[in-house]
C-alpha cells in the first residue's frame, strides 16, 4: 500500500509529473529535462533523486551523459501514465513539453554551458 500512496504523492507534484510523462516517452539526461521543461538543472535533479530514491526512475551512464528513465513495477502505474498521456490534450503543459522531444538532442549541446 506505500507503494500506492508514495505513486500518488509524486503525481501530486507537477515538476514530478512533467519528469514521468517525459521519461514514459524514452530515456533522457538532465540536460533534456531541463531544456524541455525549462525547470532549473538543480530542482530537476532533486526531483530525479526523489523519484530513484523511490524506485520510479533509474539512471544509466552513457559517455558523460547520466539517462534517467522509468522503472514502474507495477503494471497500474505503467497504465495511469499511459492514460495520462494517452489524453495529453486535456493538459496543455504536458503537450507542450511532448511536443519540444521532437528536438530533444538540441538541448544536449547547451550541457555543462
Amino acid at each position: 500500500m506505500d507503494k500506492l500512496i508514495n505513486f500518488f504523492k509524486v503525481l501530486s507534484d507537477d515538476t514530478r509529473l512533467r519528469i514521468i510523462v517525459l521519461l514514459y516517452h524514452g530515456k533522457l539526461c538532465v540536460c533534456q529535462i531541463c531544456g524541455v521543461t525549462d525547470i532549473s538543472q538543480p530542482n530537476v535533479s532533486k526531483h530525479l533523486a526523489k523519484l530513484r530514491d523511490m524506485g520510479f526512475v533509474k539512471d544509466e551512464r552513457q559517455g558523460q551523459f547520466i539517462y534517467y528513465y522509468l522503472s514502474l513495477e507495477e503494471d497500474i502505474f505503467s497504465e495511469i501514465i499511459k492514460e495520462i498521456v494517452e489524453n495529453i490534450d486535456d493538459y496543455p503543459i504536458l503537450k507542450s513539453d511532448i511536443g519540444k522531444l521532437n528536438n530533444i538532442d538540441t538541448y544536449l549541446e547547451n550541457c555543462g554551458k
